[in-house]
Order: C-alpha cells, then structure tokens, then sequence
C-alpha cells in the first residue's frame, strides 16, 4: 500500500471562516469510496509531473464536487501535482460532508512571490464536514510559515499529521489555532523552528494529545495582547505529549501592554521533557527589541492553569519561570508531581507576581 501524503514546499494551509468537522487522519479505503462521489482531479486535467500548473485543474475538480448533492470525494491519485494559491470556497450541496482524499503529493511554487501578496496557499473558506485523509496519514514539510491554520471553526479534528520543518526556519509554526472552539489535535509528530502548536485569541474547548514536539518553541499560548480588545482563551487541554530539545515546553505567552484578554482554564498533564530549554513558562514581559512595550504592564488575567505529572530535564537551571503581570498577577496556578532537573541535580523555579499552590513531589521546589 502506498504512503499517501499531503505536502506542502513553501506553503500555507488555512481552514477558514468554517462551520466544519476536518479530520487528517488514516482511514481505511473502504469507509471513504464506497459511497461517495469520486471527482478525479486527472479527469479535470491535472498533471501528475511535479511541473505542470495544476490549480485550475483542482478548482475545477473541487467546484464540481461542491455542487454534487450527494456526499463527494475530490479524490488527488499518486503522483506531484504543483499548485499555485487556491482558495475552495462554500458552503457546498452535500449537507453531509466533503471529503478529500490525497494519494499524492501537492507542492507549492518554488518562488514565494507566486502566491500574491496574502501569503495563503490552500485556503478552505465555509465548509461544513471537511475531511482531508490519507491512508498513512498527512505530511506537511517545510511551509513558508505556519504550516496549518485553523481560524473561525467549530469541532475540528487534526490526527496523524506529521509536520517538518528546518529548527532554524522563522515562523514556521506547526499547526496555529484561533478564534475556534471544539478543536482536537492528537497523535502527530511535529518538528520546525517555531511553536509546535500556537494558540491565538478566541480559542475555548481545545484537546492537544499525543504530540511529540522537538525543535521548535514548544506548545505556546499566545502572543497574546497584541490588541487592547481581544478574545480570551479558555478550557485547554494538553495531555501526553513529549518534547525533545525544544526551546520551550509549556509555555504562555504576553505582550507587556493593555488588553482586555485572559487565560483560564488550562491544564497540562502527562508531559515528559527531553533537554529543553524552558520546560514550564509563563512570559508576560515579551517586549521584542523594546519596540511598543516599554514600561508596560500585561493585560492579559491568567488564572486556574494546572501542570500535574510532568517530568524530564530541563537544559538550563531555570525549569519553572512564571513572569506574571504586574497589574494581573497569575493566580491558580497548581503544581501536582512535577519532577525536572537540571544535569542531574535539582534545577530552580523562579516567580514574579504569580500566585498558586503545590501538592505532591514537586521539584524543583515551588516557589509561589
């Protein structure tokens, strides 16, 4: 059986302004052709040579099959296809669901400029039950920036995914979540040069399980409070995930100015460490090169955030560092069974204006 995979060169992969359950994950053949509506993007001229402009071909294939009133299936067979920005669009017939099916490979242009001025590649805009698979699951590798976005949706499944990126790559943020609720990210393996997995304003009701992450800059809340009006961010839930030579692990993370935003609501659970450089990290002075934060304070309330079982090693004496806000000190904070070192001995725990309590082993010892 063939390794079918979804790739993107320099590329950006958005789902968007949705109402949608997408899965990438590995489904067996016999649940996804059988009674579905096939739309062949060969049949709609596409060339499977890896030089040939293919994007109209595929927004052919794609506004077919959005108009079929039974369930379709865009269906792209073995073989490259290169494919310049693309925006598929809905809501289409099938109130059921659209599922599309890659056994090949999808490459972006090599010359970034191609994509226009929006930095967007594939773009999916108010679709209602969008499913991408593949047989062994999705690859996406090194993306122009984030690899994946998903903005403005409900009850989103991503499973299976495997995302590759350089470790010194800037901005190539795995898979970013924003202004969704009821979001699933579980059982993929990531590795680029910037977050693992970033989540934005407005996200709630978000699961983050069975991830390995390493290199990058872990699994970050935030930036927040880049805007003085912004959506918070609640009911987060991280569990059974791996870092590995990371630069952060769990990390939450503030601009040092006004906003109305906060967190609440996170828990982090079953994690282990591998040599990373921040394991546990509450940021609220980011201030990047001094430039419109300078003596500010962070918005931004953070409270009722639980680290419970996490263990490893940190690769500098610092494992645990909450700098909170002046203004809105963290509070809730709860540390249950942490255990970090730092070569081989004990590593340190810092505060400023965080308030919480510890209960169980917890080293290096809390200090709230």
């Amino acid at each position: 059986m063939a390794s079918n995979k979804l790739i993107f060169f320099l590329g950006l992969f958005i789902i968007s302004s949705s109402i949608s359950s997408t899965s990438s994950a590995s489904t067996t053949r016999s649940t996804t052709t059988n009674k579905l509506s096939s739309f062949n993007v060969v049949k709609f001229g596409a060339k499977a040579d890896g030089r040939t402009d293919s994007t109209g071909a595929f927004f052919n294939a794609w506004t077919a099959a959005c108009n079929s009133p039974s369930p379709p299936r865009l269906y792209v067979p073995r073989g490259t296809y290169l494919i310049k920005r693309l925006e598929l669009r809905g809501p289409c017939k099938s109130t059921s669901r659209m599922t599309v099916q890659i056994d090949g490979t999808l490459v972006a242009p090599s010359d970034y400029h191609q994509l226009g001025n929006s930095g967007n590649w594939l773009l999916f805009v108010k679709i209602s039950g969008l499913s991408f698979i593949g047989v062994s699951g999705l690859t996406s590798v090194n993306s122009q920036a984030s690899h994946m976005v998903i903005s403005g949706c409900r009850n989103v499944v991503v499973s299976r995914v495997k995302i590759r990126a350089p470790d010194q790559s800037p901005n190539t943020d795995g898979i970013h979540v924003q202004t969704s609720t009821g979001v699933t990210i579980k059982d993929s393996i990531i590795r680029t040069g910037d977050d693992c997995i970033s989540i934005g304003p407005g996200t709630k009701k978000l699961l983050i399980q069975g991830i390995s992450c390493g290199p990058g800059h872990g699994i970050s809340i935030g930036s927040l409070a880049k805007d003085v009006k912004e959506e918070g961010v609640e009911d987060v839930t991280v569990k059974n995930v791996a870092f590995s030579g990371s630069d952060n692990g769990l990390r939450i993370k503030s601009w040092a100015r006004p906003s109305n935003g906060y967190v609440r609501g996170v828990t982090y659970q079953d994690i282990t460490m591998n040599n990373v450089k921040n394991p546990i990290i509450i940021d609220q002075r980011y201030c990047p090169e001094g430039r419109g934060c300078p003596n500010q304070s962070s918005g931004i309330k953070i409270s009722q955030v639980t680290y419970r079982n996490i263990r490893g090693t940190s690769a500098t004496p610092v494992a645990m560092n909450f700098q909170c806000s002046a203004t809105n000190p963290c509070s809730g904070i709860r540390l249950q069974n942490v255990k970090l070192s730092y070569l081989s001995s004990a590593a340190t725990s810092s505060c400023v204006h965080a308030h919480g309590i510890s209960s169980g082993v917890v080293v290096p010892a809390s200090c709230f």
